[in-house]
């Protein structure tokens, strides 16, 4: 059984996904909008809707992450129940990306040596997504 992590973004999906796939250097993410949707009579997607993205997703670091806009007018509330956690395989490597995703973000907790890591820090990146980013100790 896998779990995959899904985040939804009030309409700004398209930057964070092409931001995410720039820090983790991954395959360049198709993305399907709204108006690409098949037809249903009993759903019309409103214009303002039909640019935004219905799905996409990345393979960070092994892991499919999946991402959508939602539509105009329903509620998103951000809130602190989920965080995407990687786990590096060097110091170097994770300061590169903690580093990347604070753009413009805010710092929980800086990166530093815990107890459990070499390094550990924690943000929420500009796009209000929760980050812990880590060196796998097993793996150095």
């Amino acid at each position: 059984m896998v779990i995959t992590v899904y985040i939804n973004f009030n309409g700004n999906c398209r930057n964070a996904v092409q931001f995410y796939a720039e820090v983790f250097n991954t395959k360049k993410p198709e993305i399907m909008t709204f108006a690409e949707m098949p037809p249903d009579p009993d759903f019309k997607v409103p214009e303002e809707a039909k640019d935004l993205v219905l799905h996409t997703s990345l393979n960070i670091n092994g892991s499919t992450v999946m991402f959508s806009d939602i539509l105009p007018g329903t509620p998103l509330i951000s809130g602190n129940n989920i965080s995407l956690t990687v786990m590096t395989a060097s110091v170097k490597e994770t300061e590169k990306l903690f580093n990347r995703l604070k753009e413009g973000g805010t710092v929980d907790m800086e990166l530093q040596e815990t107890f459990w890591s070499k390094r550990y820090g924690s943000l929420t990146d500009k796009f209000g997504v929760m980050w812990q980013i880590m060196v796998d100790d097993e793996q150095i």
